[in-house]
Order: C-alpha cells, then sequence, then structure tokens
C-alpha cells in the first residue's frame, strides 16, 4: 500500500470515527466517574498546563506510567510514542529520532536534531542511552521544530525529563528487583522537609546484571551493565513570591557492555580477472591480488545466508600492513565464519564501557508582580565516556609468518602484546563539559494578550578521540624502522607508542581527535493573543548565533616522528546565525458530541547548526570543508479531544516539512563527514486512551510517514563504480578504495603476474589521475534513513479490586514499526526488517499498605530486532545494533 494511500485512509477512518462517536454520544450521560481519564499536566509550553490544552504534538509519561509500560530509559520510549526511533551509533553517541528527523553525524561539531533536557535545560552530552529514569515527574516528548520556548535549537522534536521535585510532606519509597541474567535493580527516595522553607529529596537507582552474550574466545560474558545514578535536591520556598531549586545528579557506568553489536559482512572474495586479464596462476600470488582488489565485504542483505561471515582483510589498512610488513601473505580470516549468535563474539579481548556524568542546575524565580515572573535557569554538567572492543569480535584462522620481528610467528605489540594472529581494537572515548545560563521573564495578564520571552547562553567544550589499535599496523611501523627503537623526539623515525593504554603519542595506530568548542547565544519567545475566549494567536520569534570552532589534529599514521600537533590552520572555525518562528492558532470550538475539543495550525520554520568536516577527509568522495546548516518550513494541523464523558482521549496530527539541507553522515578516508540533500517529510498521528469502564483502560498510537530525498547526490562507499563495468575498485597503501579503469588495472595485472612489477604495485593505482573516488549517485526519491513508514503501538490495562484493600493489575503493551533502511542509499544491504515487541506485567498491590508486587516479562517473544547499521570504512563490514532480548523479572516496592 503506498504511502499517500495510507494517509488518505487514516483521514478518511478519522472521519468515520468522528461521525460514529457524534451519533452514538450525542445523547449520552455523562460517563461514570470511574471512567473519567486523570488530567496530565505538562510544561511543553513552559508553563503547567493540561495536556488536552497545549497546541502541540506531545506525550507524557509519569513515573508510574513509565513503570507500568516498561519503559525503563530513553532507548524505550520509542514503544509508546509515534514516529518515534532509537538506536545506538557505532562510537559514543544514539540517534534519536522523531518524524524522520534524526542525528547520525558522530561529528563533533554536528548538534543533534532532537534536543535532550533535564528540568528544561538543555544537555548537548547525556547519559539518555545509558541511564534509567527514576524518580521522575514525568517524561514529555514534543514532535516537531522547536527553538521559540527551548534553550536550543532542535528541528525533529525534544525530550524534556522533569524530576520529582521536594515537597513539604515526608514520603519514602525503596524498591528492589531480580530477574534473569542475574539481574539485580534498586530504587529509593526520601523526601524530608526541612522547617517552613526548606525542603530536600534524595533518590538513586542500581543495576547490575549478567551479559546477553558470551565472549567464546575468554570465557566472559559480555554486554553486562554495571551502573548506579544519585540525586539530590534542596528547594528553598521562603514566600510566594521567591522559590529556588538546587539539583545535582551523578551518573557512573564501569562494565562490558557492548557499544557494538555483530559485524555482518558477506566476504568479497575478489575479482579472478579484470579488463580480461586473469589473475596469476600462482595461488598464492591470486590471493594477494584478489585481496587488494576487493573492498572486503559485499553489499548484500544483513538476513542473507553469507551475512555472518568475514572480512577479505587484504582490503583493510591493517591487513595491508600486516601484508607489507611480512606478517601475512593471506587473507587472515579466510574460510571464517562468524559465530551464529548475534549476541555472542569471539573476541581475544572482552568490551570495556565506562560512563559517568555529573549535572547541577540552579532554577529561580521571583514573581515581579500579580502578571509577571522572572526566572533564571543555571545548569553545569560534564559528561565522560570511554569504551573499548574487538574491531570484528572474530578471532582469524590464519597465524602469522616467522620473520625477523616475528620470530616463531609472534609478534609483539606494547598495546596488544604477543600475539600470532592479526588483533584489532578501537577505542572510543569522550570529555564533554556545558555550562548554561537562561533567563526568561513570563506574564499572566488577565487581558487578551501575554508572553514569554527569554535569552540563553551556552558554553560547550568537548574532547572526542576515536583510536583504531592493530599489531599489524606496529608491525610496519616496526619493519620500517629497521627493528631498531625509536626515540620520541626522533623525526626520521616512526614512534611506537610504549605504553599498553595507548597515550595519543605513538603512530603506530590511527588516531581521529577533535577538540570542539562551541559558544552560542539566543534570544526567544512567543507571544499570544486570545482574540475570543475559544481562539487564540500565537507568534514565536528566535535569534540565534552559533560560534564554533574545532581543532585541526591531522591523523599521523605511519608517519615519521610522535604526537598529533596542530596542523595548518591551528583551527577550523565556523559561524551560524539565523531567525528563526512559529506562527499559528488554537481554538475550541463547541462540538455538541465532545467535552472539550482543540484544534491548532501552525506554521514553523526550524534550524540546526552546520559544521565543518575533518581535514583528511576533505576532497575524498566529493566531502567538502564544512557542511551547511538545516533549516525546516513545517506545517502542521491538529486537534485534541475528550469525548464519551471524559472517558475517551482521541488527538490526531498531521504534518508537511520541507527540508533543506538535511545533513547525513557516511566515512571517507577514516572519518566521519556530512553532506547534505533536500527532502521533504509528511505524516499524521493518532493517540488515544480509553477507559470503557471502570477496571479497564486502553491505550494506542498509529503514526504514518513518508519521506523522500527531493536533491542530492553522494558517493555510495559500498559501491563506488555505481554499477559502471568500466571501472573496478582496488586499495591503496593507507587501506583506502578508489576506482579505477578496467584497462588500466589489467595492465597492472599482465606486469604483475610476468615479474615486472611487485604486487604492491596495486597500491600505487589510486595516485594514477584516471583513478578517482568513484562516481556519485542519485538519492532523488530515496527514503530518509530511520524512518519506519509505520509505528503503532497498543496497550491494555485491566484491574481488580479485591477484599481487604488489595487490587490485582494486569497490562500488555504491544509495539511495531515496518521496515527502514539503514543509509539514504536504501540499498538491499541497507534495508532493516521491520519488528515488533511485547510487554506483559502483573501487579499486586495494597495502597493503605504502601505495598506493590510485580512481575513482568519484556520482549516475550524474544525478537532480535536490528535498529540500525554502521557502514566501516576498513573492509566495509557493517555494525548492527540489536534491541534487548527477552529478559523477566519480579519486584517489590514499599511505599512509606
Amino acid at each position: 500500500m503506498s504511502q499517500g494511500l495510507s494517509l488518505r485512509l487514516l483521514l478518511a477512518a478519522g472521519a468515520s470515527a468522528a461521525a460514529f462517536v457524534s451519533q452514538a454520544s450525542a445523547q449520552e450521560a455523562p460517563a461514570n466517574p470511574g471512567t473519567v481519564i486523570e488530567e496530565v499536566v505538562v510544561t511543553a509550553q513552559k508553563r503547567e498546563e493540561s495536556l488536552q490544552s497545549v497546541p502541540i504534538a506531545v506525550s507524557a509519561f509519569s513515573q508510574a506510567t513509565l513503570e507500568r509500560q516498561k519503559i525503563d530509559g530513553g532507548s524505550n520510549l520509542q514503544l509508546a510514542i509515534p514516529n518515534v526511533t532509537f538506536s545506538k551509533s557505532n562510537t559514543i553517541g544514539y540517534n534519536f529520532q522523531i518524524r524522520g528527523i534524526g542525528s547520525k553525524l558522530n561529528t563533533a561539531s554536528g548538534d543533534t536534531a532532537t534536543g535532550i533536557h533535564l528540568n528544561n535545560a538543555p544537555l548537548t552530552a547525556n547519559s539518555l542511552f545509558e541511564a534509567e529514569f527514576y524518580d521522575v515527574e514525568r517524561v514529555e516528548v514534543l514532535r516537531g521544530p522547536q527553538g521559540t520556548l527551548y534553550g536550543r535549537n532542535a528541528t525533529g522534536g525534544v525530550v524534556n525529563i522533569i524530576t520529582a521535585k521536594p515537597t513539604h510532606d515526608f514520603s519514602a519509597m525503596l524498591r528492589g528487583e531480580v530477574g534473569d541474567y542475574n539481574a539485580r535493580k534498586a530504587r529509593g527516595m526520601i523526601n524530608l522537609p526541612l522547617g517552613e522553607t526548606f525542603a530536600l529529596r534524595l533518590a538513586g537507582s542500581y543495576l547490575k546484571r549478567d551479559g546477553f552474550g558470551t565472549n567464546l574466545t575468554t570465557g566472559s560474558d559480555v554486554d553486562n551493565r554495571d551502573l548506579y545514578s544519585v540525586r539530590g535536591t534542596l528547594a528553598f520556598d521562603p514566600n510566594d513570591k521567591f522559590g529556588a531549586t538546587l539539583m545535582w545528579e551523578h551518573f557512573k557506568e564501569n562494565d562490558r557492555r557492548s557499544r557494538i553489536g555483530k559485524m555482518y559482512c558477506t566476504k568479497d572474495e575478489g575479482p579472478t580477472s579484470v579488463g580480461g586479464v586473469a589473475v596469476s596462476g600462482n595461488a598464492a600470488l591470486a590471493n594477494v591480488e584478489r585481496g587488494l582488489l576487493s573492498q572486503g565485504c559485499s553489499a548484500t542483505s544483513i538476513y542473507s545466508a553469507s551475512a555472518l561471515g568475514t572480512p577479505n582483510y587484504l582490503a583493510s589498512l591493517e591487513g595491508i600492513t600486516a601484508l607489507a610488513a611480512g606478517l601475512i601473505s593471506s587473507d587472515p580470516y579466510a574460510g571464517k565464519m562468524q559465530t551464529p549468535g548475534l549476541r555472542d563474539i569471539e573476541s581475544r579481548f572482552d568490551p570495556k564501557y565506562r560512563a559517568k556524568n555529573d549535572v547541577a542546575e540552579l532554577n529561580l524565580h521571583y514573581a515581579l508582580s500579580d502578571s509577571l515572573t522572572l526566572t533564571s535557569l543555571t545548569s553545569y554538567s560534564t559528561y565522560d565516556v570511554y569504551s573499548s572492543e574487538d574491531y570484528t569480535r572474530a578471532q582469524p584462522t590464519g597465524t602469522f609468518n616467522s620473520t625477523a620481528i616475528s620470530p616463531g610467528g609472534v609478534f609483539t605489540d606494547p598495546q596488544i602484546g604477543a600475539y600470532n594472529r592479526l588483533a584489532t581494537y578501537d577505542i572510543s572515548r569522550g570529555n564533554f563539559k556545558q555550562w548554561t545560563q537562561e533567563l526568561r521573564l513570563q506574564s499572566n495578564f488577565d487581558g487578551p494578550f501575554n508572553f514569554n520571552v527569554g535569552g540563553i547562553y551556552v558554553d560547550y567544550k568537548t574532547d572526542t578521540s576515536y583510536q583504531v589499535v592493530s599489531n599489524g599496523i606496529t608491525a610496519l611501523a616496526v619493519a620500517r624502522n629497521g627493528g631498531v627503537p625509536c626515540a620520541a623526539t626522533s623525526t626520521t623515525c616512526i614512534y611506537i607508542d610504549p605504553n599498553q593504554e595507548p597515550d595519543g603519542s605513538g603512530h603506530n595506530y590511527f588516531l581521529s581527535r577533535q577538540p570542539y568548542h562551541l559558544k552560542a547565544s539566543a534570544a526567544f519567545g512567543e507571544a499570544y493573543y486570545k482574540a475570543t475566549d475559544s481562539l487564540k494567536f500565537t507568534l514565536g520569534l528566535r535569534w540565534t548565533h552559533d560560534d564554533k570552532t574545532v581543532d585541526n589534529i591531522p591523523s599521523e599514521t605511519l608517519i615519521a616522528g610522535s604526537g598529533y600537533p596542530v596542523g595548518t590552520p591551528a583551527q577550523q572555525k565556523a559561524d551560524y546565525k539565523a531567525v528563526t518562528g512559529r506562527f499559528g492558532a488554537d481554538w475550541k470550538p463547541v462540538v455538541p458530541f465532545t467535552q472539550d475539543t482543540l484544534v491548532y495550525a501552525f506554521y514553523s520554520k526550524g534550524y540546526k547548526g552546520g559544521g565543518v568536516n575533518p581535514p583528511s577527509a576533505v576532497g575524498f568522495a566529493g566531502t567538502k570543508a564544512s557542511f551547511d546548516p538545516e533549516f525546516v518550513n513545517a506545517y502542521e494541523i491538529g486537534t485534541k479531544n475528550t469525548l464519551l464523558g471524559g472517558s475517551l482521549q482521541l488527538n490526531a496530527t498531521a504534518f508537511y516539512y520541507d527540508y533543506k539541507n538535511y545533513q547525513v553522515a557516511k566515512v571517507a578516508n577514516r572519518q566521519t563527514v556530512v553532506e547534505n540533500v533536500d527532502a521533504e517529510v509528511k505524516g499524521a498521528e493518532l493517540e488515544f486512551v480509553w477507559k470503557p469502564t471502570t477496571p479497564l483502560r486502553i491505550n494506542g498510537t498509529l503514526g504514518l510517514l513518508d519521506t523522500k530525498i527531493k536533491t542530492g547526490s553522494s558517493i555510495d562507499t559500498f559501491n563506488r563504480t555505481a554499477g559502471n563495468t568500466a571501472y573496478a575498485v582496488v586499495k591503496a597503501s593507507n587501506g583506502q578504495t578508489c576506482i579505477a579503469p578496467t584497462a588500466l588495472i589489467a595492465g597492472y595485472l599482465t606486469a604483475i603476474n610476468s615479474g615486472t612489477l611487485p604486487v604492491t604495485a596495486l597500491l600505487t593505482i589510486c595516485n594514477n589521475a584516471a583513478a578517482s573516488e568513484g562516481f556519485v549517485t542519485q538519492l532523488k526519491g530515496k527514503e530518509l534513513p530511520n524512518a519506519p513508514s509505520m509505528t503503532l503501538s497498543l496497550g491494555a490495562q485491566y484491574d481488580w479490586v479485591l477484599p481487604n484493600d488489595w487490587s490485582v493489575s494486569l497490562r500488555g503493551d504491544y509495539y511495531r514499526q515496518t521496515h527502514t533502511y539503514a543509509r539514504v542509499y536504501n540499498t538491499e544491504a541497507d534495508r532493516l526488517k521491520g519488528w515488533e515487541n511485547v510487554n506483559l506485567s502483573l501487579v499486586v498491590a495494597n495502597k493503605p499498605k504502601g505495598l506493590t508486587i510485580e512481575a513482568y516479562v519484556k520482549n516475550a517473544t524474544d525478537e532480535t530486532a536490528v535498529t540500525d547499521l554502521y557502514l566501516s570504512d576498513s573492509a566495509l563490514f557493517r555494525n548492527g545494533f540489536f534491541t534487548d532480548p527477552r529478559t523477566y523479572g519480579i519486584s517489590l516496592t514499599k511505599q512509606f
């Protein structure tokens, strides 16, 4: 079914439903009070309002709702919100995508499309991927461009986590949980009134479990969790005019969590002939020729029978350097298939994952008068993360040759140690610091006019790096040095880092480092005019200035000397200014078959800053020095309705985005680079909550999405020839891939087969003027990545009242999304199957005693869903990211 037809059917269904409700409820008596849906209060417009009165597409979840629907953390939010997807990314980030708009940039100077806020303060770097929700008042997710009320621009939407605040009544809670995988979880809270003006709230969360997979080489479980978080909040309310809240939150994780999942690869054995010239009749020579004419992995579906193969590692930097050093003579992974268990790995190294996050916030509000309130929000946050994993998570079959630098076939690498096979691991790390100051003035006049205006300053510094350590690279450094140790001060030999934990001084590994500094300032606000009791107009404006600086630190792999000095120019700068805003109206008509109806229509212009690409990648595969900022013209209409005597809430939204310079990323020259395309997005969303009887509650969402790239082209590094048979791929000495005329390659093969040239001469073809990075692929008509055409969620809960104040509640939640593509090229190799999830829970409670017992099953059907793929630049294998397996457990909660 086409998406256009799906949208028409949704609108037709909505019209039919409205007509049915009109006929069914026009004469209906008021509903049973037990079926009236409780009011949900949100601060989506920086003031407390009923969810049904806010003219924005927003979903809100209280702590109780999060727990019942088993939404433990940020990644689970997609299970309950239309047109939302979530996936981990390859390094230390993630992609929270709303209505097809996300951020798969993995570059220091790139901004996120979805803003993450803690108590309204923006957190550019955060632990949403690692941490779990605990002791929150609610979590709000706003869909669509935001900027006229929130401190940082967001073209996709905003996630705002509102933590529970201290009150002047004593309360406490303690929750313990055990589950499979030896899971142990604890949460607690205590609220202490301190006199008449102070109150203190302390909360914490702890989780420890065994891994979801096994490292078959070491025998250790992998992808385990060991983390905790604590929060303290102090409230000061001396009088009715002034109030202050000081909050500090600390999070820490140290375990073997897997940053990346299984490696997908259908081995590319390389051609048997090029341009009519066959590879050598000597089998050993032919293997090397085919390897250097291979791209490592073929562009096949990850669901094919061969997808769990291994790369032709002669097409990787590590393999090429090991070949040049004499350690190997053929593909070290020849004949190797990975273990079929998608959560199991086969690595010499167990994963390491360490993360630490601290956030401090001071919120001050002062009533200048009965109708004017001044608010100051100050925040400071630090976030440090370190992750290291085996690069391929599969052990080679081939061993090293015995040479002068590897006697007996064993080579000693300072980072990897003494080993007889090719070994590679990567390190992804980052240090982030941010300070923000926001001031807002909000009115509450009795008349038709009101406003909410403010300004913000953000100072954000990061130092992120990505490192690939391989004994193959070190071996070539040793060989080029003649086996003689090299002093760090030498300028004529390659310095080899002697430390087991690399300190960033050596040139015997690949290192990409990007220190980045953002200074952002903005003035923003909205004005409201209530023309009648039922009609209100809103005008929002925002002025933004983003000043970005990235230190230029070139990679120095296998270059003489030590350290990574700043290059020329020393810094890359990008400066952007933009004026954006929104305008629209909301109307509350009197409708005979509803208790409350809101209709709204808005135009918004969204902005997300551009940035700079790494200098070493500029010019490679069409990469420009910088990428442009995004702009979106968004049009949205919606309605929110309360019907059937208050027992049904039915909300619907339709939207259209005209997108300019949407940012998409790929890996080129071992660096993440960003390109721009134009796109359009259209879709519709439906949300409902219904209590047909007192014990039964049903909720659901439906999201329909149609995304399309309007203009843009790009070189697909997985298909550089773009089907042009007159060209073929060939490897360069630095591990990169280029394409060259088949006739040129055939000439080299002829000379190599006759002994006129060494086989390594193939590695020089990329320097020929006839070679290039590839042919562009036209992207017009392609879908945006990770944008399913449909997301669906349904939940039902039934409550029984038992004697002696006991109750039983049974709940089930179902979620499904259709297929997506991992990249903008939309090839079969990019296709991700649709998936579904089922959560079940049973709660037994006694409210007067403060006791709650819950048994649950998450992902009851034990589905392993691939949420995204990352195409590496080394041998073109793809790293997969998965949802969690089936888990179950039981918890006991005591409230005081």
